[in-house]
């Protein structure tokens, strides 16, 4: 009787299950084994967070309000109250809660030009990036709702393009920088604040936000749509701003926060009671601050 040698079938047996083996190993991604690079016996470094709550450098683009315009005097700058930048003690603003005062002054800039519409955006921002900042603040949009009429506010269109387009400039040169982005304020609480001044309304008729603030007293139906327009292009604006700060990673929008805060007569410039006041800057920054600082994005 012949014995049939076993051996060749136990060779192939082993052979593929180790080869099965390999591919089990490569399909599973479970992890046992080391990643390509790392050294075995040594944890990975822990990732950088993706949002740092203590940048160290601040650019602000934006207009007046971030420029303090009507804070100190009539019809006029006053960077020092800036909630972004500045360097006044009872503002504190989001450079000096951030960085210290001597920080601030040595480690911000404020690139926010008073009457800008986001069309002027993206070249605020090409300078602010000269800066190499690691935090940018961005409040914009209010002067393209007070316009001289209804029909000539900026359309909804073009301020999210002129927005995407400030925020493809930034993104081009410095990838990792964070943003804050201001919602656009109520300026038809601001209407309903200041209109019971009669210095103010003067102001106004100098051309503050027409498209909002003339005819201040009247309560008519026309009088009445066009501000219920104007309000409805500002909080068409905020979501723009929402949406596409959204898509960044390391964009942060305030959830509506300066739009909801119930400016008073004590947060508005005693000069045209329509801008803040050295007040009302203070409350911005502290505003700024919560959403920089927060461990989360707003909801």
């Amino acid at each position: 009787m012949r014995i049939r040698s076993h051996r060749p079938r136990a060779v192939l047996a082993l052979v593929a299950a180790a080869l099965l083996g390999v591919a089990g190993c490569d399909a599973s991604g479970d992890g046992s084994s080391a990643p390509h690079g790392a050294v075995e016996g040594r944890p990975s470094p822990k990732p950088s967070p993706l949002w740092n709550r203590s940048p160290h450098s601040v650019a602000a683009v934006g207009d007046s309000i971030t420029r303090g315009f009507d804070a100190c005097t009539v019809l006029s700058d006053c960077p020092e109250v800036s909630w972004a930048t500045g360097s006044d003690t009872g503002v504190r603003s989001l450079a000096v809660r951030l960085l210290g005062p001597e920080g601030a002054a040595e480690r911000s800039w404020n690139y926010a030009v008073t009457g800008a519409r986001v069309a002027d955006l993206p070249e605020q921002m090409a300078r602010a990036v000269a800066e190499k900042p690691e935090l940018v603040t961005v409040m914009v949009g209010a002067n393209d709702a007070c316009r001289s009429s209804v029909s000539a506010m900026t359309s909804v269109a073009r301020f999210r393009a002129a927005f995407q387009e400030a925020m493809s400039t930034l993104r081009d040169e410095l990838p990792k920088t964070q943003v804050y982005v201001s919602s656009v304020p109520d300026l038809k609480r601001l209407w309903s604040e200041g209109r019971g001044n009669p210095l103010g309304k003067q102001i106004w008729k100098l051309g503050i936000c027409p498209s909002m603030l003339a005819d201040a007293d009247s309560l008519g139906s026309r009088a009445a749509l066009r501000r219920a327009k104007v309000q409805d292009r500002v909080e068409q604006y905020n979501k723009v701003l929402g949406d596409v700060c959204a898509k960044d990673r390391r964009c942060r929008f305030d959830g509506g926060a300066v739009f909801g805060f119930r400016f008073g007569t004590d947060q508005l410039s005693h000069w045209d009671w329509f801008h803040p006041s050295r007040d009302g800057q203070a409350r911005l920054a502290e505003l700024a601050y919560r959403v920089v600082t927060a461990r989360q994005p707003m909801a």
